[in-house]
């Protein structure tokens, strides 16, 4: 039986949450998972109750709470942890899959001068974004191959602009 102690542990408030997964990336002890498009809190004893996702929940649904709680174990941190790391291979864990919004930004050249991106977030894999995260509200919704950005020099500017883009290679 694990042993129950008073200490803090960060709440999360659902109906403030939107899913972004910033708070996920935040905590380094991988007590904190996105879940049927929400963060939840997997496992008291992973957190540590230090609040480093705090500041990363642009919701501000997380706090901390002093509550009697399973003990924080680094052991099972460690353990968890390592076997994350052993199924994010399989799950395209690598940075580049983490939600992110951004302000246009330059394309490199193609044609001899600048092109303005209109990509306005990131990742564009359908499977690996949750269905509330910011950039969905309002939006419409452009599906694509993978390759059309490439194949199709004006794909920017011609289809992206006011839309959310998603590429169809990783479905299913």
């Amino acid at each position: 039986m694990k042993a129950k102690t008073l200490r803090k542990v960060v709440t999360i408030d659902e109906d403030k949450c939107n899913g972004c997964g910033a708070c996920t990336l935040a905590c380094a002890e991988g007590a904190l998972q996105l879940v049927d498009g929400k963060a939840r809190l997997i496992s008291e004893q992973y957190c540590d109750g230090l609040g480093a996702c705090l500041p990363e929940c642009p919701q501000g649904a997380i706090t901390i709470e002093e509550r009697v709680a399973d003990e924080f174990s680094e052991k099972a941190v460690n353990e968890h942890i390592s076997q994350s790391k052993s199924k994010e291979s399989l799950l395209c864990g690598c940075p580049s899959a983490a939600v992110a919004q951004f302000e246009n930004r330059k394309m490199a050249e193609v044609t001899g001068e600048a092109q303005p991106s209109t990509l306005s977030h990131w990742p564009v894999q359908l499977t690996l974004v949750p269905p509330k995260a910011p950039f969905f509200q309002g939006a419409d919704l452009l599906l694509t191959a993978d390759c059309v950005p490439f194949a199709y020099a004006g794909f920017h500017r011609d289809f992206l602009r006011g839309a959310v883009c998603w590429c169809l290679s990783q479905i299913g």
